[in-house]
């Protein structure tokens, strides 16, 4: 069985979300990135020296390791051409939908990180804040025209990524005026395969804080 190294409420969310559209069971390992320790006595420091998840460890003859929320939501959907959750590689449709997902990267996710860790001056918490309401109202005109997922009638990994992204109250970005948007994560909340990430991340975080009161 492959091993997914996630933490709680970031961006393995959107591995563990694409994981459930496709039917795939990985064994969830919880980071606690304060303490460092793993739910199951791995040393992460082994996993991935930098320190931050997701860490995807496939179930293959070398236990070949991929990181990067792009890479591995991509890889996972790669292997099953048929689910719809992203386009077929070499394809326009396919550079297009991995601008997306690198803007999701570098416009949203990245930028939510040092308002959380507040790390930043008030102009600079200003200027990224600014940045991250920007980003979030290009996918809300995105949504305008009345699609359900963000490229149109298939929800994708790029549904997922988005969503698990979403860190505007923690970092004090207000996007509540963005209706789309809104409405369009509101979908995302209600389907089977992000209820069971949540459930799921919850119950892996429960198990790591009992061993640890232990």
């Amino acid at each position: 069985m492959s091993k997914l190294y996630i933490a709680n409420q970031t961006c393995s969310q959107a591995v563990q979300i694409t994981a459930n559209e496709l039917g795939l069971t990985p064994e969830l390992i919880h980071y606690n990135v304060f303490d460092k320790s793993t739910s199951n006595g791995d040393d992460f420091g082994r996993v991935n020296p930098l320190g931050y998840v997701p860490v995807l460890v496939l179930d293959n003859p070398a236990r070949d390791q991929l990181s990067e929320t792009i890479v591995v939501v991509s890889y996972l959907a790669d292997q099953h051409p048929g689910s719809g959750l992203i386009p077929a590689p070499g394809t326009f449709e396919r550079v297009r939908f991995d601008q997306l997902l690198t803007f999701t990267a570098t416009e949203i996710a990245q930028k939510h990180i040092p308002l959380m860790r507040k790390l930043m001056t008030t102009e600079g918490t200003e200027w990224t804040r600014n940045k991250i309401v920007s980003a979030y109202a290009v996918l809300d005109k995105q949504l305008a025209d009345g699609r359900p997922w963000l490229t149109g009638d298939n929800f994708t990994v790029a549904d997922a990524y988005v969503w698990a992204t979403m860190w505007h109250e923690r970092s004090g970005a207000r996007i509540e005026h963005l209706e789309h948007l809104m409405a369009w994560k509101a979908r995302v909340d209600a389907r089977p395969s992000v209820r069971k990430a949540l459930q799921d991340e919850a119950d892996v975080v429960a198990l790591h804080e009992s061993l640890a009161a232990a």
